[in-house]
């Protein structure tokens, strides 16, 4: 019944002393100066009690320890300066530098002093020398202990060599000789004593309790490595997340200029997809999309900066340094769009829309690192070359992959580029050139999968209503035109004007069936053919399953060998 009792209140007083570890700095030097505040004065004044009784310790020569009485008075009026000065910068100034070094060079040079005078070699001094450095560097930061510890084992070492050369006797504190015809007298003699026993058990007990409190922290510490992981395991990769835990510096606030390249993905026509579905499912298709990509990005070593609704901004080469960062990305890329055969055969299964997803890449420098305030901060990166990635990216077409020429000079003779072209992203006043991608040689090796299917020629055009959108809005002037020929997934059309290339357009089929024309659909030119620049190549980006379906109908019909062809 005792012993229950007793449990809970060990348990309630260690929680109110908690663990010194995590203690301030001054906390922990107050620690060392209350137990040497009530150590210091009992050793004094038991020299006081040897010196007035010499037959009780016959092996102390008390002419000398009355020598050092003026010293243990001193040190006790050090400490109890400190004591009170600790108990001043408690709270004013917790993590004082300069008080904790003060203390812990006393405390060694009162050791060290202790040790000279009985003997550092053939006492008990050197184990509480041992035991002191334990307890010392567990409590302090490594140079606060090497300024004392330095300063101590100079004295103890000259100590020494000097009582060698007959400059210094050795261990002047004892009255009788240590050694005796080569025979050891008095061998810890001290460990008989008070003074030693009282501060072998402090350190004892202190070093069993730091080492406790140490075990605790150190598991809590890996639950909370293990939770960690299991939240930012989405977002980067392990190798990343050991990185960031092994250098928490890294999370610190403030930014540097580094290389790194920046991918942008974003799913074409998802806003149009996602007015025709309920959120319910619209949140299952992204889901679905997400874990399929974050995979094959964090397979990559890839860094996952946001997630900007249906949109990806990854980096690669930070925080992580990466020399092959642009390879990596562009076999990443390759991967991701590959994958998205998984993502739609998933889809399929749940009877959800196809997707299709549109990758830009660009290398640049950035300001990278971790931005905002001391409550919350973000690590993102900041630059014009960020902006850029998501300007190249909005001109792709679904499957597709466009890179800048700093990607394209960079990467190499690796790489299959299957066009190229002049645009003027917004806000720039030269035009950029950007390349599409078609696969890596090298040690990755990947080709794109899933290309368009050969186009056909329609026996009879389907009439076609065209207008032209400007970022989020639709214009209000709508073009005539007629699809002559269609593939799985682009369609070639003939309009009364010209169109500039890679203008994105809302289309609809007119009267050509019940059901479709009050289905839009989405595209983006991609090629202008014919000498009058009136037939456009479109390539589809958002396309309702009805309109799929009757593409894919004409589609299949138009493909089918003629008659003349089966007699032959």
């Amino acid at each position: 019944m005792e012993e229950t009792k007793r449990i809970p209140f060990l348990k309630k007083m260690i929680g109110r002393v908690g663990n010194p570890l995590e203690w301030s700095t001054v906390d922990k030097c107050l620690l060392i100066i209350c137990f040497w505040v009530l150590l210091a004065p009992f050793t004094t004044l038991l020299f006081h009690h040897y010196i007035s009784n010499p037959e009780r310790i016959p092996f102390f020569d008390p002419v000398f320890m009355k020598k050092l009485l003026p010293i243990g008075w001193g040190f006790v009026i050090a400490w109890s300066i400190l004591l009170v000065v600790g108990l001043q910068l408690r709270h004013r100034s917790p993590e004082n530098s300069t008080f904790a070094y003060v203390t812990v060079f006393l405390w060694w040079l009162e050791e060290a002093i202790v040790a000279v005078c009985g003997g550092p070699l053939t006492t008990p001094n050197a184990m509480v020398l041992l035991g002191q450095g334990f307890v010392a560097f567990l409590l302090f930061r490594i140079p606060v202990v090497l300024v004392g510890l330095g300063f101590a084992l100079l004295l103890v070492v000259g100590s020494i060599i000097a009582s060698q050369f007959g400059l210094f006797p050795y261990a002047p504190l004892m009255a009788a000789p240590l050694y005796d015809g080569g025979r050891l007298v008095n061998l810890w003699a001290f460990l008989a004593g008070p003074i030693y026993l009282i501060m072998y058990l402090g350190f004892l007990s202190l070093s069993a309790y730091i080492i406790t409190r140490w075990r605790d922290r150190e598991a809590r510490l890996a639950d909370l490595t293990i939770m960690l992981k299991k939240m930012f395991g989405r977002y980067l990769s392990t190798e990343v997340m050991n990185s960031l835990i092994e250098n928490p510096s890294a999370l610190e606030l403030g930014g540097e200029k580094r290389k790194v390249t920046v991918m942008m993905t974003d799913l074409r026509g998802f806003t149009a997809i996602a007015e025709r579905l309920e959120p319910e499912k619209v949140v299952q298709m992204l889901n679905l999309y997400f874990e399929i990509m974050v995979d094959v990005v964090l397979k990559y070593n890839g860094t996952i900066n946001e997630i900007i609704g249906d949109a990806l901004l990854i980096i690669f080469g930070a925080p992580q340094e990466m020399p092959d960062r642009i390879q990596r990305a562009i076999a990443c890329s390759i991967d991701m769009q590959n994958a998205m055969t998984q993502v739609n055969k998933e889809n399929r299964s749940k009877a959800l829309p196809e997707l299709e997803m549109g990758i830009g890449l660009n290398e640049t420098e950035v300001i990278i690192g971790n931005i905002g305030s001391s409550k919350r901060s973000k690590y993102t990166v900041i630059g014009s070359g960020v902006n850029m990635a998501s300007r190249i990216e909005s001109y792709t077409v679904g499957g597709q992959i466009l890179i800048s020429e700093s990607v394209r000079k960079q990467a190499g003779e690796v790489l299959r580029i299957d066009s190229q072209q002049n645009v003027f992203p917004k806000g720039s006043e030269i035009p950029l050139m950007i390349y599409e991608v078609g696969g890596i040689a090298g040690s990755y090796n990947l080709i794109l999968e899933g290309k368009d299917s050969a186009l056909v020629t329609l026996a009879l055009q389907i009439p076609i209503r065209c207008t032209v959108v400007e970022g989020k809005h639709v214009g209000g002037e709508r073009l005539q035109g007629k699809v002559i020929r269609l593939s799985t997934k682009s369609i070639e059309i003939a309009l009364d004007e010209q169109i500039e290339l890679l203008t994105n357009l809302k289309m609809d089929l007119g009267d050509v069936g019940d059901g479709l024309p009050g289905n839009d659909f989405y595209g983006k030119v991609i090629k202008q053919l014919g000498k009058d620049g009136y037939t456009h190549s479109v390539r589809f980006t958002s396309i309702p399953p009805e309109i799929v379906a009757y593409f894919q109908a004409l589609h299949k019909y138009a493909a089918r060998p003629s008659p003349k062809n089966l007699s032959e």
